[in-house]
């Protein structure tokens, strides 16, 4: 028997409350759950769960070795990570989570630069605008939009995520360039369709934030849509600079209503809280702020 491994699947049953959960977290079969706890409990001479049709609940004595379990499997992986730390080169897998539009356009193009740098290194890199949870889920880094509300995981700026309004020249020329907020009734508006008045990126003042949100022609879930629908004359876009910024520089698309744009929002790295981090994480976190950090300065 794998004693490390029965253990860490005992653990994922506590936690789970079913053998169920427990296999879809370690990617195993139910079957093979069980029998690692069988196996337990035959070599310990006691019960660990109490088992109904549908849910497992822990025993006394199963709660004690739940606990003792999760002492032992943290400090296995306190000496693995000890031994990777001595690595002079980062190596293993990284686990990266960002916001679609931001990942897509600034931390991807950085993951690909730092493993041809790293070849030892594999990443994972989900793209979600979901606020995940490091220590549960299991992500070395998070790229966060906003105000953070975690104080408990190491907390590194990177960034403004800056907003524009554009529109290509063939829309402009056709329907005339807004002057102010007041305009855009007159205009064809493109919005995201997660946006509502709870989440919404406003204009600055009153007006224009209503004017803003009043009756969009398009409405898309992907900020790549949009540009696409706006590229193609389909009307005025408000997204990201970041998502359009070589566009505006080829004149494919072109800025207007900039002294009503929304306050810029902070980007911000997180991490666990590690005295020394591991040479994978250290070292993409310096290439993302090196990367992201050169762009800053040519959009200022």
């Amino acid at each position: 028997m794998d004693k490390l491994r029965a253990m860490a699947t005992f653990v994922a049953v506590a936690e789970g409350g079913s053998f169920t959960d427990a296999a879809a977290r370690l990617e195993m079969s139910a079957v093979m759950v069980g029998k690692y706890v069988s196996q337990l409990e035959q070599r310990l001479g006691a019960r660990l769960l109490e088992r109904t049709t549908r849910r497992q609940s822990l025993t006394d004595a199963g709660r004690v070795y739940a606990e003792e379990c999760r002492r032992v499997l943290e400090q296995v992986a306190a000496a693995d990570a000890s031994v990777e730390r001595l690595r002079a080169a980062p190596a293993g897998t990284l686990r990266i989570s960002a916001p679609v539009t931001f990942g897509a356009c600034a931390v991807a193009p950085a993951v690909a630069d730092f493993l041809t740098r790293y070849p030892e290194v594999r990443v994972e890199l989900e793209l979600s605008n979901r606020a995940v949870s490091l220590v549960e889920e299991g992500f070395d880094l998070a790229v966060r939009i906003g105000d953070l509300r975690d104080d408990s995981l190491v907390a590194k700026p990177l960034c403004l995520y800056r907003m524009v309004i554009c529109a290509s020249p063939d829309y402009l020329k056709r329907c005339g360039t807004p002057a102010s907020p007041a305009d855009l009734g007159a205009h064809r508006c493109l919005s995201h369709m997660v946006w509502n008045r709870r989440n919404a990126w406003h204009l600055a003042g009153e007006e224009a934030r209503s004017a803003w949100q009043r009756d969009p022609v398009l409405r898309c879930d992907d900020g790549l849509g949009l540009k696409m629908a706006a590229l193609a004359g389909g009307g005025l876009l408000l997204q990201p600079e970041i998502l359009v910024r070589r566009e505006l520089a080829r004149g494919e698309l072109v800025r207007v209503l900039d002294d009503w744009l929304p306050q810029p929002r902070p980007v911000t790295l997180l991490w666990r809280q590690d005295l020394r981090p591991l040479p994978k994480l250290s070292r993409f976190v310096e290439m993302l702020m090196e990367a992201v950090g050169e762009e800053k300065k040519g959009a200022d």
